[in-house]
């Protein structure tokens, strides 16, 4: 009884198509923090350009 339980359930498809869809969706959301990652850091790189722009247009206006 055990010995064909065990051989139903190793024949038994029915999950696998979920395992596969939770192995895409992984792999989406894994794609998905590396492009936010890469956003962020240009992100970062244009407010630091904006921060020390300003910043040196203060200090040539204030004549410091």
């Amino acid at each position: 009884m055990k010995k064909q339980f065990l051989i139903n359930l190793i024949r038994d498809e029915r999950g696998t198509s979920a395992v596969e869809m939770g192995l895409i969706v992984g792999l989406v959301v894994i794609a998905m923090f590396s492009a936010l990652q890469g956003f962020a850091n240009a992100n970062m790189d244009v407010w630091k350009t904006v921060h020390s722009k300003v910043g040196a247009s203060n200090r040539a206006t204030s004549g410091g």
